[in-house]
């Protein structure tokens, strides 16, 4: 043989063995194409639908932070309002409660009026020193006044108390408010992230439930609380208010009617004693001249007293002459009748003469002494008098300042419908 041939010292197969080998491999193409296209065909449905559920979700957890970026500024304009209305209540609780605490301070001037008035009428004299309806007019303010005081102080302690009770209020709905700022700029944050940002990693337990979290439900009705808290504090702050409104009004009326009425029974009072004094001073001026008639009439009747003494003697001493008559002579005539009779007569209206200057003297040092009571009566009376006049010329400071009131009725209604602010200025 003149060609070498070599070959593999490996077995070889048969010519139908190369073709099963090659429909073997036939087939193994097909199906492994055929899973090569079906894993497309299933990669690109779950490409697209992967995308498809992403985008769905995205835009889904989009619209839901939309949702709670309104709904927190829904609530947050809420409490805002809240906040506003509680600070405006604030405000004018504050005005109210020193509108009310001025009053209060202001009622020294007429508890010390009053009792300077009391302590004044106190130091009356004699007679005048009565229980009058000035005294019990005076009194009833006096306790008029302290029951206002007592009642606007107790007015003052609730309204500082619920001042108090409104700056937490105020506080739970700033720290709410602010929770709910930072809150809603969160969300905002996230609602402008999308899958192309840079700031965007994985995190490292993204599905941890948060220490301090509560339920959706849990915190709907904490703002629903915080809100019906806030609305149900402003609600009795109105009450409060015009409680306190209404009390000062109140007392202020009492006050001016009780001092209307004690004025009123001071002038009546006066008017009174200047009656009563103008009486005794014409008393005075009848006792005087009575007195004066008195000591003329004893003056006379002395002058004829002393006439009658003159007679007297003239009568005796005619008995007495005629007595030394001689013998016979002395004899009981009618003359000597008649003189004993004279004399008899003159002693008589000397003793009754006596007796009616006795009673002229006794009826004038009566007259005197009901003088002097009359004087005593009437520097009594002119000291009461002027104290009347002293204490309404004291009264006239509450007429003023505080107290003077509105000058007009028109102001006065202004005033009563809180126009002041309406009314343009002149």
């Amino acid at each position: 043989m003149s060609v070498v041939t070599f070959e593999k010292p490996i077995p070889h197969i048969g010519l139908a063995d190369w073709y099963a080998k090659q429909w073997q491999n036939q087939q193994t193409n097909d199906t492994r194409r055929n899973d090569a296209f079906n894993l497309r065909h299933e990669s690109r449905q779950l490409r697209n639908e992967t995308n498809i559920r992403t985008e769905w979700d995205t835009y889904h957890n989009n619209v839901r932070l939309a949702d709670r970026v309104t709904e927190l500024d829904r609530w947050r304009e809420t409490l805002l309002s809240c906040l506003d209305r509680l600070n405006s209540e604030l405000g004018m609780l504050k005005d109210e409660k020193f509108g009310t605490e001025r009053e209060l301070d202001a009622l020294g001037i007429p508890l010390g009026v009053i009792s300077e008035c009391i302590s004044m009428r106190d130091c009356r004299q004699g007679t005048e020193l009565t229980y009058d309806d000035g005294d019990t007019e005076l009194k009833k303010e006096l306790c008029l006044a302290e029951n206002v005081k007592k009642l606007l102080k107790e007015r003052c302690q609730a309204t500082w108390e619920k001042l108090n009770k409104l700056e937490e209020v105020k506080f739970q709905l700033n720290l709410d408010i602010n929770d709910k700022t930072e809150a809603l700029e969160i969300d905002k944050d996230q609602l402008t992230l999308d899958k192309n940002c840079a700031n965007i990693t994985f995190k490292i337990d993204p599905l941890r439930t948060v220490k301090g979290s509560i339920p959706y439900e849990g915190w709907l009705e904490h703002s629903r609380l915080t809100k019906q808290l806030a609305d149900n504090e402003l609600a009795d702050t109105l009450k409060l208010r015009e409680a306190l409104f209404v009390v000062r009004e109140r007392a202020r009326n009492d006050m001016l009617a009780q001092r209307d009425r004690v004025d009123f029974v001071l002038r009546k009072r006066i008017y009174e004693t200047q009656k009563a004094r103008n009486e005794a001073e014409w008393q005075q001026l009848k006792m005087r001249a009575e007195m004066e008639a008195v000591s003329r009439e004893i003056r006379t009747l002395e002058d004829a007293l002393r006439a009658k003494d003159d007679a007297l003697k003239l009568a005796e001493t005619r008995l007495e002459n005629r007595s030394y008559r001689p013998g016979f002579e002395l004899a009981r005539d009618e003359t000597e009748k008649g003189l004993k009779d004279e004399v008899l007569q003159l002693r008589q209206t000397r003793r009754e003469l006596n007796d009616k200057i006795d009673c002229a003297k006794a009826t004038y040092n009566v007259l005197e002494d009901q003088q002097v009571a009359i004087d005593k009566d009437l520097a009594d009376k002119s000291q009461s008098l002027m104290t009347d006049v002293r204490c309404l010329d004291l009264r006239m400071r509450l007429r003023s300042g505080e107290f003077a009131g509105p000058a007009t009725a028109t102001d006065r209604n202004i005033q009563l419908t809180r126009m002041e602010k309406e009314i343009p200025p002149t």
